[in-house]
């Protein structure tokens, strides 16, 4: 897949290749643009990254998710959130055994959000369905899916610690959002991976 979007008009295919294995070090990641400009050789500039990160996007490899900004208007050149759609491309890119994997709270948690993000990817098709996250200063939302007028904030739970005030300022802000909780103190990981999500999201309070 990712020779097919090399096969398109992409000045520098050796930019594209390093940005796709910067994303699977990086799963689930808010990573600022200026951040990914020193971290990759012959970048250019953010509006390049930004490109061939939407090529990656088109080839069902890596999604920059946007920041979440119902009711205003979305703030150009945001951070994007990386999520790769294949858990496998990340053991393949950044391999580490489970063990080890599981050791480091960090990025345990990490493959786990990337988990649930590449679910709803591959299982809620833009345009219809829209995949985001929110951000307010600690506050964060790991993801928020949109349908039409119909908004879910939900937030992956995997004993990684973290600020717990999200999904409750997410609420205040949108009282008609449903929220949901995947994982410890919500629906187990293996039920949710499980199955298609459209149930669960209906079923969300």
């Amino acid at each position: 897949m990712l020779n097919f979007t090399l096969a398109q008009s992409v000045a520098k295919p050796a930019l594209l290749r390093h940005l796709f294995a910067l994303s699977a070090s990086f799963p689930a990641q808010i990573l600022a643009y200026n951040k990914m400009l020193g971290q990759l050789h012959d970048a250019g500039n953010t509006t390049t990254l930004a490109h061939y990160l939407r090529l990656l996007e088109t080839a069902f490899l890596v999604s920059g998710l946007e920041l979440f900004s119902r009711g205003q208007r979305r703030k150009r050149g945001s951070s994007p959130k990386l999520v790769l759609w294949n858990q496998a491309l990340i053991n393949a890119l950044a391999p580490r055994s489970s063990e080890d994997a599981q050791e480091d709270p960090g990025w345990w948690g990490r493959l786990v959000e990337n988990a649930v993000g590449a679910h709803l990817l591959n299982h809620l098709p833009a345009p219809e369905w829209g995949v985001t996250y929110r951000r307010r200063g600690n506050a964060e939302v790991d993801y928020v899916v949109e349908r039409g007028r119909a908004v879910w904030g939900l937030e992956v739970k995997s004993g990684r610690p973290r600020p717990a005030c999200g999904l409750a300022a997410f609420r205040l802000a949108y009282r008609k959002a449903h929220t949901l909780i995947i994982g410890s103190d919500g629906i187990p990981l293996e039920e949710f991976l499980g199955s298609d999500p459209h149930p669960q999201l209906e079923g969300a309070a």
